[in-house]
């Protein structure tokens, strides 16, 4: 709610973000929503502007009309599955679980499972080819 978007063109848009309650171990980023692609990469900073992690979520994005502030409007919706990055460059995929729970109670439907899985394997695939720098490297140009 309170990001500030500091890049949009096409697909792509970046923000920055300060944590509600801050924690010691972070407490603002920077995210790049990749929306054609379904993923969230955002950087996780500790006070000191040190990187504590990459988070990737996998996303839809919703591209929306506003008719009362005749803007455009995203609505972003988590699909669950999540990367972490850690800095020595481990890959850790989590909350594969909740997938399935939020299957079984009704909250997610077959169709976005699958989407899910889909964005989480293409995710998985550049981060595994060494593409993931890349997209960093953007990430940071532009703010």
């Amino acid at each position: 709610k309170d990001d500030r978007i500091v890049f949009h063109e096409g697909n792509i848009m970046i923000t920055e973000w300060d944590v509600l309650h801050p924690k010691a171990k972070f407490s603002h980023g920077i995210s790049c929503y990749y929306m054609d692609k379904g993923w969230k990469i955002s950087k996780f900073l500790n006070k000191k502007k040190e990187l504590v992690y990459y988070y990737c979520d996998i996303i839809i994005a919703l591209l929306l009309w506003c008719k009362i502030t005749t803007k455009n409007a995203y609505i972003f919706t988590d699909l669950l599955a999540d990367v972490i990055i850690h800095p020595d460059g481990a890959v850790e995929v989590v909350d594969l679980g909740e997938l399935s729970d939020a299957l079984e109670d009704g909250s997610i439907t077959e169709r976005e499972i699958k989407l899910a899985l889909r964005n989480l394997d293409s995710l998985l695939q550049v981060i595994y080819s060494g593409g993931l720098p890349e997209m960093i490297h953007f990430m940071e140009e532009k703010v």
